[in-house]
């Protein structure tokens, strides 16, 4: 897909503001598209919008097609007296700024809980024959999912490799039983199901009727703790107890020097080819009916993944492995047609990974923040972009552009004081910046740069510090909680984002 020069916003939907914890699909979110329509803004771009499993990231879902729950508005349900306004305003004390998941959580699954009791008693036709259409129409993912989310609840919550052996074997006289004794909460998980995919459809048709696409995200690996590894292990590395013979992640990096490990299983892609992909046909293909444009996530991945033993704590003594990237892509074109992808194409890359995006004209992505630790050929600067890329000021694994000017050594990155030093008087330089707006300038310098597309995060929008961070590689607690303030929307950055996107011509 050719990319036209454009621009967007980067914002995850659970960095709403709202009075309920945690961002939503309702009010605050529809406000947001008339903000980047205002604004002339043509994408919004989202981390992944899958159920969240420990630790809160959206790259360690326990789906790679259900949605994210917690992101269904209260307010709608409401509307659709599903709730009542009593129920949803007898809430928790939330924290101001940043969401507390384990109250939201315990929060919005009795609120759920509720809805389906209430749908349960409704003599809707259309809501029913709604729901009944939603399950015929995804029942290649949803039953298998809600079946999963069932025995999970009955197991404690425990990872599926801590269940009781009928079912983490999956013997079918188990899950037949299964189906039967716990047919309510499965229907109910489904229920659930159905609420994010209508809450979402109506949201992403008002973006698009705004002429704004929305830009959605493909982790490249699957959590170890869901149900695509739970029904399909022999499409993974594992051994025969089910637990994983490698695991993902990444060599020693700018964000950690022993490496990043994921702990993601890894794929049998010898298995995946020889059966046409079918995994990721069906994934991607769903994938493109909720978004509509995917950013591949770990693209580098597709070329050769860095394959960890299972038992280790670190990321170090991993290997590269060869991924028959090609085929795949191949295949998915076969499929699925002119693929509308990002490459996330940073972390170590090599000449294959370099033919493998450019085989398949996939525009890969140019990071402002790491411009100035080097020399002048640093293809993060923006006179060296192409084109055919994607430019950010910063990305969610990043700090914010503030937080990046002010760093400290050895805070979010390996830096030490004389590299940091180095990098923001080269950074003052180039941009020919007094440092006071530093996001505005990196906002500028991407917008005016060749690049086709610009993304920039919505903390760097509103100047705001580390406090904001979205993600801090490496790290295991305190990310994803960020969320903007009321009134953050404002029609000062309208105006100043509007005129540099209409100065530079990306609307």
């Amino acid at each position: 897909m050719e990319f036209q020069r454009a621009s967007g916003i980067l914002l995850h939907p659970t960095s709403l503001p709202n009075d309920y914890g945690i961002g939503d699909l309702g009010k605050s979110a529809y406000e947001f598209v008339d903000f980047l329509e205002a604004s002339k803004q043509s994408y919004w771009q989202l981390l992944p919008l899958g159920p969240t499993g420990y630790g809160d990231s959206p790259y360690q879902c326990f789906s790679a097609f259900a949605g994210n729950t917690n992101l269904i508005s209260p307010e709608i349900l409401v509307e659709e007296d599903l709730l009542t306004q009593e129920e949803i305003d007898d809430k928790p004390e939330f924290p101001a700024g940043k969401v507390d998941f384990g109250k939201v959580i315990e929060w919005k699954n009795g609120l759920l809980k509720k809805a389906y009791e209430r749908f349960r008693l409704t003599t809707s036709v259309n809501l029913r024959g709604s729901f009944e259409t939603f399950m015929q129409q995804v029942a290649g993912w949803l039953d298998d999912y809600a079946l999963f989310r069932a025995i999970k609840a009955t197991q404690g919550q425990k990872l599926w490799l801590e269940w009781d052996k009928p079912f983490r074997l999956r013997e079918e006289s188990a899950l037949l039983e299964a189906r039967e004794d716990l047919i309510e909460e499965i229907r109910a998980q489904k229920f659930y199901q159905f609420l994010f995919f209508k809450q979402w459809g109506r949201l992403k048709n008002y973006a698009n009727g705004k002429g704004i696409k929305i830009v959605g995200d493909i982790p490249i690996f699957i959590s170890l703790d869901s149900a695509d590894v739970w029904c399909n292990p022999e499409e993974f590395k594992l051994k025969d107890d089910l637990t994983p013979k490698v695991i993902a992640g990444v060599p020693p990096d700018y964000f950690s020097k022993t490496g990043q490990l994921w702990g993601n299983p890894i794929y049998d892609w010898e298995k995946m080819k020889a059966d046409g992909f079918k995994w990721w046909v069906s994934r991607v293909k769903f994938t493109l009916k909720t978004v509509d444009v995917i950013r591949v996530d770990h693209f580098r991945g597709f070329a050769a993944s860095w394959e960890v033993p299972g038992g280790d704590k670190t990321a170090e003594n991993g290997r590269w492995v060869n991924v028959p990237g090609k085929e795949l892509f191949e295949t998915l074109e076969r499929e699925v047609g002119d693929l509308p992808v990002m490459a996330e194409d940073l972390g170590v890359i090599t000449p294959d990974v370099e033919k493998l995006r450019d085989g398949f004209g996939f525009p890969g992505m140019r990071i402002l923040q790491f411009a100035f630790g080097g020399d002048t050929q640093n293809i993060d600067l923006p006179h060296n972009y192409i084109p055919n890329c994607v430019a950010y000021t910063g990305t969610h694994d990043n700090d914010t552009t503030v937080g990046w000017f002010l760093s400290e050594a050895g805070a979010g990155s390996t830096r030490d004081a004389a590299e940091i030093a180095k990098e923001q008087e080269f950074c003052l330089k180039y941009l020919n910046s007094d440092g006071k707006e530093i996001h505005w300038d990196f906002v500028r310098a991407a917008w005016a740069s060749v690049a086709n597309t610009t993304i920039a995060p919505m903390q760097d929008l509103l100047g705001i510090g580390t406090e904001a961070r979205m993600n801090l590689p490496a790290s295991e607690s305190n990310n994803w909680q960020w969320r903007c303030e009321k009134g953050c929307f404002s029609l000062e950055i309208i105006d100043r984002l509007r005129g540099l996107t209409e100065i530079y011509g990306r609307r």
